[in-house]
């Protein structure tokens, strides 16, 4: 009996109708001294096991660099001076994200899916609970979105995804000088009528190399040496331009 039951669920169970096949044009991005950024191409296509339906695909691509915790601070003006006043516990904020989609946000992705998948900027960056002293606390991330979309390590692409025959779709991503090295988590949703359908998740690892890589390990784990072989430099360098002035005189 308990057979016969468990049978009858595993048939009443929906097959997934659409999924994503993916593709990148790099699932590894090396950071090197003369690193400048970098475009990274997303493509793909769907997978059916039906008919398209009347209803027209959507295609968000979401990509998250690793997230830290940070105080935002509010700076007020006292005495003639600025100086730090209400400050916010930031949880989690990633280092870059990026969202791109076929067409305007509000109307390939609905309110409730943002909230279930946290898919837009907004979402994925979580407050600590605040000093109920502390007024409009919301404020304090909008900086944080502010800050980072200025220096495109935030970055929204309404309608920078290209979807062909409701099937193959591929978008670019710029990635910035500034990265932070770690995992950059990858989501793909197809949505219909602003409700995700399927969901596909990979992984782009950035790390340091070479020189970059030496560099950073030494200075993680022989902070003295490094310090002393930075001062070494920092002095050669200006012995090498004065002497370089005086030829100059000379000449």
């Amino acid at each position: 009996m308990l057979r016969l039951v468990f049978l009858l669920c595993l048939v009443a169970l929906p097959l997934k109708a659409e999924e994503v096949v993916l593709g990148l044009s790099a699932d590894e991005v090396a950071i090197t001294a003369t690193f400048d950024g970098s475009e990274l191409l997303v493509f793909g296509a769907v997978k059916r096991e039906a008919p398209i339906p009347d209803e027209p695909l959507e295609v968000i691509v979401a990509i998250a660099g690793p997230s830290v915790p940070l105080t935002v601070r509010r700076k007020e003006r006292k005495l003639g001076i600025w100086v730090n006043a209400a400050a916010v516990e930031v949880r989690a904020a990633p280092s870059f994200y990026a969202v791109a989609t076929t067409g305007p946000l509000k109307e390939v992705l609905a309110q409730i899916e943002d909230l279930r998948h946290r898919i837009t900027i907004p979402k994925a960056i979580r407050l600590v609970g605040a000093s109920p002293h502390v007024s409009n606390p919301q404020s304090f991330s909008q900086a944080v979105i502010r800050i980072r979309k200025r220096n495109n390590t935030y970055q929204l692409l309404e309608g920078a995804v290209v979807l062909d025959q409701q099937t193959l779709f591929r978008t670019s991503i710029t990635l910035p000088s500034n990265l932070t090295e770690g995992d950059y988590k990858t989501r793909i949703f197809l949505t219909r009528n602003g409700y995700v359908v399927s969901e596909y998740e990979t992984v782009i690892d950035v790390r340091k190399v070479g020189l970059e890589r030496w560099l950073y390990n030494l200075s993680r784990e022989q902070p003295m040496l490094y310090g002393l072989m930075s001062l070494a430099i920092a002095i050669m360098a200006g012995w090498g331009a004065a002497a370089a002035f005086q030829f100059l005189r000379r000449g």
